[in-house]
């Protein structure tokens, strides 16, 4: 089997320059060729992974089918392409280490001294070569940080000494940096870029290819100068221009022919690229022939990138049917029973999403009792489903004391317990349910029109399951119908309201799985549910309008207290 070619993603002068999306580019471009890739993120902190930090600090976990919880580029990276990833595909400076020194106690290096040369950085050269697998022709890793950072540069080493093994055309450098505008000046300036090339430079590498942020784009010229000052083909000074949409960077990047490059540099033969379906996605997106309006009340709505994957959903739910889906964030603590009319009523859908603590609940409960009662489209993911039987239980069963353990272990009606607290089912022997798990759908349901299928398989994320023991025949006597569970263990996975419009809670996560070419189904069921409502309103309020209208301007009978007198 041939050996992949790989290709290293880097990124100087600031952060959040787009590495990822970068990344997630060159691999669209080079599987529309007929390549088979993969991508790997590599990132330089000390965390084992990204599952107990911040959503506020480090914004959204992305979940893949073996479990891992992982950096949200994983989630472009499987959005742009038809990778599958794994565990694998995302290492961190902990987890490095972790593996490192438990070799070490084990003895394992018999008493050698353990260093970060050869040891470390062999250990991260065995991480990259780990995903090339499989019929895999290119892998592209993706280094994080900024070039300079102290904490990554056992990565860059690393990546420095894989050239070293596969030789001169089996890896590229791809450097990712930024050619700001200075407005006072009237000028975009190239300094910074020499400067990061000259920082990677004395760390051992050589960029094949400068993908240079910029605000407009680079003329002749400046491309000519970073060329000569970078020593870098000027055919290889890419515009990363600012754009409406980063599903347009794969086009923009074609154009300039950053695929050929990558192709030459590595020696490899493929087809011609395909991006017709690319395009016509994009040509959807700018111009949609409707639009609908969803509310998302959640707890980490300040910092959008907590949501990534299920903003991205959203907008593939609308591009499904050639609308538009605007997204409008809500701070859960921001809605209570004085306040959800006015910040909820004027949207067409309302979706509560996954999270994790008390703050914001009785937000997210009042909101989803607004949605039943107004019979306003409902989605629920995770916390959204588990806050949507809490608030059944409550105002439709009359247990006001009904809640989950993680918010109130002495709940008189508990909801909601951790696994190890529910009787008669297996013990996973860990705090979470993670990765995919099979779903059984019933029939006549909303997730089975949506699917269209019986067996799915979806990601989870949570510690606490629906407590079917206690809680099931209340529910299900009072209207809510248990729709999917697991085969084998029976954990609840989907309920709904078959009496309201479209009213659906999922302990999974399905907005892993979407991509802009194929939309997640109950996303797509939810903005066309979502949409027909708005042309409900849309008709009653037409209606009204001319009822009104003819009560302005019917002919008014004369007073019947008119006498002949009056018009002598």
């Amino acid at each position: 089997m041939a050996r992949p070619k790989y290709v290293f993603i880097t990124g100087g002068v600031v952060s959040s320059l787009g590495k990822g999306i970068a990344a997630a580019s060159i691999a669209n471009l080079l599987e529309s060729r007929g390549l088979r890739v993969t991508l790997q993120k590599l990132d330089p902190y000390l965390n084992i992974d990204p599952g107990t930090m911040s959503p506020f600090q480090h914004g959204e976990v992305f979940v893949t089918d073996d479990g891992a919880e992982t950096d949200l580029d994983l989630g472009h990276y499987e959005r742009f392409t038809h990778a599958v990833l794994t565990r694998a595909n995302n290492a961190t400076s902990g987890s490095i280490y972790e593996r490192i020194l438990s070799r070490e106690r084990r003895g394992d290096y018999l008493g050698r001294t353990v260093q970060v040369i050869p040891h470390v950085t062999g250990a991260i050269r065995q991480q990259i070569e780990k995903v090339g697998t499989d019929g895999i022709d290119v892998v592209l890793t993706e280094i994080g940080g900024t070039i300079g950072d102290i904490e990554s540069l056992p990565f860059v080493e690393a990546i420095r000494q894989m050239r070293q093994e596969v030789g001169r055309s089996g890896c590229i450098y791809v450097h990712v940096t930024l050619v700001p505008y200075i407005a006072a000046a009237g000028e975009l300036k190239t300094k910074p870029t020499q400067h990061s090339v000259k920082e990677l430079r004395a760390l051992g590498i050589q960029p094949d290819i400068l993908i240079c942020r910029t605000e407009t784009g680079l003329s002749r010229d400046l491309r000519e100068k970073i060329s000569l000052f970078c020593d870098v083909d000027r055919a290889a000074v890419i515009a990363a221009r600012d754009v409406d949409t980063v599903y347009q960077v794969p086009v923009e990047f074609s154009e300039q022919g950053v695929d050929r490059i990558v192709l030459d540099r590595l020696g490899l033969e493929a087809g011609p690229p395909n991006l017709g379906p690319w395009k016509r996605m994009l040509r959807t997106l700018r111009h949609p022939t409707d639009s609908v309006d969803i509310a998302v009340v959640g707890k980490y709505v300040d910092y959008e990138d907590s949501y990534k994957s299920l903003k991205e959903a959203l907008l593939h739910g609308g591009l499904a049917h050639g609308w538009q889906t605007r997204i409008h964030w809500i701070e859960a603590e921001s809605v209570s029973a004085s306040t959800s009319e006015r910040l909820l009523g004027r949207y067409d859908g309302i979706l509560v999403p996954g999270g994790f603590g008390s703050r914001g609940i009785d937000g997210m409960i009042e909101t989803i009792r607004f949605a039943r009662e107004y019979e306003v489209p409902y989605f629920g993911i995770c916390l959204g489903m588990q806050t949507m039987v809490i608030e059944f239980l409550r105002n439709v069963c009359g247990i006001p004391g009904a809640h989950s353990t993680e918010f109130d272990p002495e709940a008189p009606a508990r909801a909601f317990l951790k696994l190890r607290e529910l009787k008669g089912v297996e013990d996973l022997g860990g705090t979470m349910r993670l990765g995919a798990w099979p779903c059984r759908i019933s029939e006549g349901s909303f997730a089975r029109e949506a699917y269209g299928t019986a067996e799915i398989s979806e990601r989870h994320r949570h510690r606490y399951e629906f407590n079917r023991p206690e809680i099931e025949g209340t529910v299900t006597a009072h209207g809510m119908r248990i729709t999917g569970e697991t085969p084998e263990q029976g954990y609840v996975e989907i309920c709904e309201l078959p009496s309201h419009p479209w009213f659906l809670g999922c302990q999974f996560h399905p907005e892993f799985k979407s991509k802009p070419l194929e939309p997640q189904p109950l996303f797509k069921a939810f903005v066309k549910a979502s949409h027909e409502r708005r042309l409900r309103r849309d008709k009653t309020s037409a209606e009204q309008e001319a009822e009104r209208f003819l009560r302005l301007h019917q002919p008014r009978p004369l007073a019947a207290t008119a006498r002949w007198a009056d018009f002598d």
